[in-house]
């Protein structure tokens, strides 16, 4: 009897989804950072001690918590979604977080407190799918062991509050594997249409989200569609005919995708906002600096747009050393 309690607690915990979640993306945690930043770990750590009694206020992923863990009502054995904290703060400092968390009555059960250290190792051990963190350093760790993974920025969180939960993506290097966005870089807008056009019947591969998708999918199938507490959307700069192959896999994946739009290259920011998204997850600056002006927006690091990005930053800062060091050896050439 308790092997077979075990055996069903097990799937129901393979079914649900779990995501960790940094501290300073929940709650703003600006003030005591600045702290941090400018006075050093001693002097945070007396900052949030002195204030443990004072509520933090709402981050700009606090909307979205407090959604995702609505969508636990009435299922308290075998909750859909569980949200663990994952904080680089101490246990000590840590104390105030958990104290906001209560206020606000929020069912968190779950933290890792690393005192400084990087809290991501810990997703495995949690069984956790998805990271949402303000550190981008952990972001890109999370996304190279496999998780999905994203950057919370700085933003608006949207001012819509209908209950249902409304979650957008873009497609390539985010939902889908950056295969096709490979072929756009690398050798232009035509050749990519026309592969498109060619491959249209061959599904992409998944990318760092697919398995988020999923998990949002088997829950909205819980409840019918005209009434559901979850919408997503599929937010993409492609347009026709490069649709055809993002729709021919998201049927061959069994993935409703609730809207979609394909804006053939405009700014995603207005549609976003139309839309209404609780987050919107994206893999290039520029549609996330668009889209974070109206609703919240996580940058997710993957795919070949940003390891060019890395490799520009990489040479730059080379550049930068071998000009300093040039002015450098040309001072010390003078004073001979």
């Amino acid at each position: 009897m308790i092997k077979s309690l075990q055996s069903h607690q097990n799937v129901a915990d393979e079914e649900k989804l779990v995501i960790g979640i940094s501290s300073r993306a929940l709650f703003d945690l600006r003030d005591s950072h600045e702290v941090f930043e400018s006075k050093g770990l001693e002097a945070f750590s007396e900052y949030q001690i002195v204030r443990e009694d004072i509520n933090l206020k709402p981050g700009v992923a606090f909307p979205l918590v407090k959604k995702l863990l609505a969508l636990n009502e009435g299922r308290a054995d075998h909750p859909r979604v569980e949200v663990i904290l994952l904080s680089r703060n101490s246990a000590d400092t840590g104390l105030r977080i958990f104290n906001t968390i209560e206020h606000f009555g929020l069912n968190i059960e779950r933290a890792a407190f690393t005192n400084g250290e990087s809290p991501y190792k810990y997703m495995e051990a949690y069984g956790a799918d998805l990271l949402l963190s303000t550190n981008a350093n952990d972001v890109r760790s999370a996304l190279e062991k496999g998780y999905a993974a994203a950057t919370i920025l700085p933003g608006s969180a949207t001012s819509r509050d209908s209950g249902q939960l409304r979650i957008a993506f873009d497609g390539d290097a985010v939902i889908f594997s950056d295969e096709a966005e490979r072929i756009y870089q690398e050798q232009g807008l035509e050749v990519f249409a026309d592969s498109e056009r060619e491959a249209a019947n061959q599904p992409l591969s998944g990318g760092p989200f697919k398995h988020v998708l999923e998990a949002l999918h088997r829950i909205q199938s819980a409840f019918p569609i005209e009434d559901n507490p979850i919408r997503t959307a599929l937010v993409t700069a492609r347009s026709a005919p490069a649709h055809k192959r993002v729709v021919l896999t998201l049927r061959e994946w069994g993935i409703r995708i609730d809207e979609a739009l394909f804006l053939g290259g405009r700014s995603k920011g207005e549609f976003l906002k139309a839309f209404g998204a609780d987050i919107f997850f994206d893999d290039q600056q520029t549609h996330v600096d668009s889209a974070k002006a109206h609703v919240a927006t996580a940058h997710v690091p993957n795919g070949i747009v940003n390891e060019m990005s890395r490799e520009n930053e990489e040479q730059s800062e080379e550049e930068a050393t071998d000009i300093k060091e040039g002015r450098a050896g040309q001072g010390n050439s003078l004073l001979k």
